[in-house]
C-alpha cells in the first residue's frame, strides 16, 4: 500500500487525482469557455469538491488503477490536507478547483494564470496584497486580493517567452545538491558474479593445409545480475530536457507530466535529477537536487506549472542541460541525459533531411559536445515524440554522445518509453568497459572488428585493438566480431589464435576489475576434415545482426535521396539472405526478429508520405538499436514490432511492466514489453486483463 499511496500523492501533484481535463487548444486572447463557473469571491471558502469535466476529444481515458474519490481533499500543489478550520485560506478558482490561497497565490506569482489540474485559463488572478484598497478578504490569515479580467499585458512582459522563463537564474550551476558519500555496501551487495565472457570461433577445426580468409570469432560479454535494493545500483544524475513548445499544448503536455511523474517517482533518494524545459527559449526549472521524498513533491510541482506555449529552440536547451553537468559541484557515478521534443529546432540554422548535411546538426549541439576530446561521456537520450519531430536531428544528437533515439509514435506510450530508458539507467552495474584483442599465433593479423558504433582501434602491424564499450545495465549483452585470415598451418594439430582481456570499473566498489587475458582462443588443425564444418550457431547469428544493420543503412541512403524502389530491393534482398541463413534454419529468434524488422520497415517506404510521417524515425531508431545494442522505443511497439526488442534487459521490462499498471489504460497496440517466449498469447489477450506486476 505503500507504493499506492506514493503514486496517489504523485498523481495528485500532477492533477490526475479524479480526472483529466484537456482544453481545446486557445489562442492567448481567447476567453474562457462562457460555460466555466462564475468568478468566486475573495472569501469563497469552501471544501473541494471533484467534477468530471467532459473528456477531451483525445480519447484520453481514465485508467483502471487510478485514484478513487475520498472524502479527504488534498491541495494539489502542496499535497496537504485542506480544512476551513485549520487557519489556512482556500482559494476555489472558477473552474471549482480548490488550492491553499498561499500555494495559489506563488504559483500564479510566477506568471501561471491557469489551473494547475485542468489547465483551464482564468479570468480572475488570487495574488497576495499588502494594506491593498482592493482586499475583499475577512480570513485572518494573511491578506489576498481577486484581480477581475486582469489584460494579459500585465503578466506577459514577453509574448514570445512562456511566464515561466522570467525569474533569472544564477551565472553558474554550481547549486547542485550535496550528493550522499557515504554509502555502505556489504561484500556481494553491488552484483551477483562479474562481466561473464565467452568466445566463439566459427568453425571448431580448419584443415592445416587449407587457409580461411576472414575467419569470424566472437565475443560475448553479459553484465551481472543485481540485487533489488538501493545500494545494488549505482547513484543517477539525471537531466531532462522537455520540450513545452505551443505544438505540445492539450493531451501531449498532459501525458507529459505524467511520464515525468513517473520518472520522479522511481527515482531513489541517492539519484538527482534537474528539469529544463524550452520552446523558445530554454529555463532551468531546479537545479540538480536529490529525489527523497520533499524533493520528489517539489520537483512535481515545478513540473505541474509547465504551461505549452512558443516555438522550439533545441540548441540553447542542450546548451543549458550540458551547462548544469560540467559547472556541478558534486557527481554521481552515472550521468546521463533526457531530451524530448516533437518538432524542429526553429531558431538554429541547420539543413536536415539532405543528403550529406549530417555535419550541419552539429550546431545542435555545445561547442563541448562537438569537441572530439570531449571526455565528459554523458550519453543524450532523444525521444522523438509524434509525426513532426526531426528525426535526422534527434538521431544525430544521440549518436554523437552515445546515447539511443527512440521514436515514440503512439502519444500514450510516452510513459513506458521513459520507463524502458530509466529501467536501464537505475540498473548500471558496469562502467569504463574496454575490450583488448591480441594475436597469440605469430602468423596472424587483424583484419577487423565489428562493433557498431562503439570505438574502435588497432595498432600499425595489426596485432592487437581494443574496443571502448563504457557503461553496461544489468544483464545487459554485448557481441562483437573479430576477423583475422588464417593461413597454412604445417605443423601441429592445434592453433591459438588470440587472447581477449575485459577491463572495466566497478561504479559502486570503485574498483578496477579485469576479466581473462590467459586463455587463448584455439582451434583444431587436423590433417583433413571430414565432411562441412558446421558454423557456430552464435557467429552466424551476429553476421546477420550486422548484415541487417548494413542492409538498414545502406536502405535509408537510398530513401533519403528519393529512390524508395531501391530501398525496398535492398531490404528485400537482405530478407532473402537472412532467411537462408544457419541460424534461420535452426528457429533463432534474433533472425525471425530481424526479417520482421526489415519487413517492417519496407511497409513504412511503401511511399514518400509515408517515410517521411514515420519510415524515417523508425529506421533510425532501428539504426540506434543496432549499432548501440540497446533496447530503444520504436514505432507504436505493435505486436510484430515486439519481436525485435531483443536488447530489452529484465529491469527494462521490469519498469515497463510497472508503467503499465500506473499509467492510462492504452490500446492492446501499443505494448512495449517484449513477450515471453513461454508466452505466446497475443498482446490483444494480454491486455484483457491488468498486466501482472513486475517481480
Amino acid at each position: 500500500m505503500g507504493g499506492e499511496s506514493k503514486w496517489r500523492k504523485m498523481k495528485l501533484a500532477l492533477g490526475l487525482n479524479t480526472c483529466l481535463y484537456l482544453p481545446k487548444t486557445t489562442d492567448d486572447d481567447e476567453s474562457v469557455d462562457s460555460r466555466a463557473h462564475a468568478p468566486p469571491r475573495g472569501s469563497d471558502v469552501r471544501r473541494l469538491m471533484p467534477t468530471t469535466p467532459t473528456p477531451s476529444s483525445s480519447g484520453l481515458q481514465m485508467s483502471k488503477y487510478g485514484v478513487k474519490s475520498s472524502n479527504k481533499q488534498m491541495c494539489a500543489i502542496c499535497l496537504t490536507a485542506m480544512k476551513p478550520t485549520d487557519g489556512h485560506a482556500i482559494f476555489t478558482a472558477e473552474c471549482s478547483h480548490a488550492f491553499h490561497f498561499h500555494c495559489i497565490t506563488s504559483n500564479v506569482k510566477h506568471g501561471n494564470r491557469v489551473c494547475p489540474i485542468c489547465r483551464a485559463k482564468w479570468k480572475d488572478i488570487p495574488l497576495e496584497s499588502s494594506g491593498s484598497s482592493r482586499v475583499k478578504s475577512s480570513i485572518n490569515p494573511g491578506s489576498f486580493m481577486i484581480l477581475h479580467g486582469m489584460p494579459h499585458h500585465q503578466t506577459r512582459p514577453n509574448r514570445n517567452a512562456p511566464l515561466l522563463f522570467q525569474a533569472p537564474e544564477p551565472p553558474i550551476f554550481d547549486d547542485d545538491e550535496l550528493v550522499n558519500q557515504k554509502v555502505e555496501v556489504s561484500g556481494d551487495s553491488d552484483s551477483i558474479g562479474g562481466v561473464e565472457m565467452k568466445t566463439y570461433p566459427e568453425i571448431s577445426a580448419v584443415a592445416r593445409s587449407t587457409s580461411f580468409d576472414n575467419f569470424g570469432i566472437l565475443i560475448n560479454l553479459k553484465a551481472p545480475v543485481t540485487k533489488g535494493h538501493q545500494n545494488a545500483r549505482a547513484p543517477l544524475d539525471l537531466v531532462t530536457v522537455l520540450d513545452i513548445s505551443g505544438s505540445m499544448t492539450g493531451t501531449k503536455i498532459a501525458l507529459l507530466k505524467q511520464a515525468m511523474g513517473f520518472v520522479v517517482q522511481n527515482l531513489g533518494p541517492l539519484d538527482r535529477l534537474s528539469v529544463i524545459a524550452f520552446s523558445s527559449s530554454a529555463r532551468r526549472l531546479f537545479p540538480l537536487r536529490r529525489m527523497t521524498e520533499t524533493g520528489k513533491q517539489e520537483s512535481l510541482q515545478m513540473i505541474n506549472s509547465l504551461v505549452a506555449n512558443g516555438g522550439t529552440n533545441i540548441a540553447e536547451a542542450l546548451k543549458k542541460a550540458v551547462k548544469v553537468m560540467t559547472e556541478r559541484k558534486f557527481k554521481n557515478p552515472v550521468s546521463s541525459m533526457i531530451l524530448l521534443s516533437d518538432g524542429q529546432d526553429t531558431y538554429t540554422s541547420i539543413s536536415p533531411r539532405k543528403t550529406g548535411s549530417k555535419t550541419d546538426y552539429q550546431t545542435l549541439l555545445p561547442s563541448s559536445m562537438q569537441s572530439k576530446k570531449d571526455v565528459t561521456h554523458i550519453p543524450v537520450h532523444t525521444f522523438g515524440f509524434g509525426m513532426d519531430h526531426d528525426a535526422s536531428a534527434m538521431h544525430s544528437i544521440s549518436e554523437h554522445s552515445g546515447g539511443m533515439f527512440s521514436f515514440i509514435e503512439a502519444e500514450n506510450v510516452i510513459q513506458d518509453a521513459f520507463a524502458q530508458c530509466i529501467g536501464g539507467l537505475l540498473s548500471v552495474v558496469v562502467q569504463e568497459l574496454r575490450v583488448e584483442v591480441e594475436c597469440v599465433h605469430p602468423m596472424l593479423r587483424l583484419g577487423s572488428i565489428k562493433a557498431g558504433s562503439y570505438k574502435v582501434g588497432m595498432d600499425e602491424n595489426g596485432r592487437s585493438g581494443f574496443i571502448e564499450v563504457g557503461d553496461l545495465y544489468a544483464e545487459e549483452e554485448r557481441d562483437f566480431l573479430v576477423a583475422v585470415d588464417l593461413p597454412v598451418e604445417e605443423t601441429g594439430d592445434e592453433m591459438s589464435l588470440v587472447k581477449f582481456r575485459v577491463i572495466h570499473k566497478d561504479p559502486i566498489k570503485k574498483t578496477v576489475v579485469t576479466v581473462g587475458g590467459n586463455e587463448d582462443v584455439t582451434i583444431l588443425r587436423p590433417e583433413s576434415t571430414l565432411g562441412k564444418q558446421v558454423v557456430s550457431i552464435e557467429v552466424d547469428r551476429q553476421r546477420n545482426r550486422l548484415t541487417a544493420a548494413n542492409a538498414i543503412a545502406e536502405a535509408r541512403v537510398a530513401a533519403e535521396r528519393g529512390d524508395l524502389a531501391a530501398a525496398t530491393s535492398v531490404l528485400d534482398a537482405c530478407r532473402k539472405k537472412l532467411s537462408e541463413s544457419v541460424s534461420a534454419s535452426r528457429g533463432d529468434r534474433l533472425c525471425i526478429g530481424l526479417v520482421a524488422e526489415l519487413r517492417e520497415m519496407k511497409e513504412r517506404m511503401v511511399s514518400r508520405r509515408v517515410y517521411e510521417s514515420s519510415g524515417r524515425a523508425y529506421v533510425l531508431s532501428g539504426l540506434s538499436s543496432h549499432s548501440w545494442q540497446r533496447a530503444t522505443a520504436r514505432g507504436d511497439s505493435t505486436e510484430m514490432t515486439s519481436q525485435i526488442q531483443s536488447y530489452q534487459t529484465q529491469s527494462m521490462v521490469d519498469m515497463v511492466n510497472l508503467s503499465q499498471t500506473m499509467c492510462f489504460s492504452r490500446s492492446p497496440s501499443t505494448s512495449m514489453v517484449n513477450p515471453s517466449p513461454k508466452n505466446k498469447k497475443s498482446l490483444r489477450s494480454i491486455y484483457s486483463f491488468p498486466p501482472p506486476q513486475p517481480r
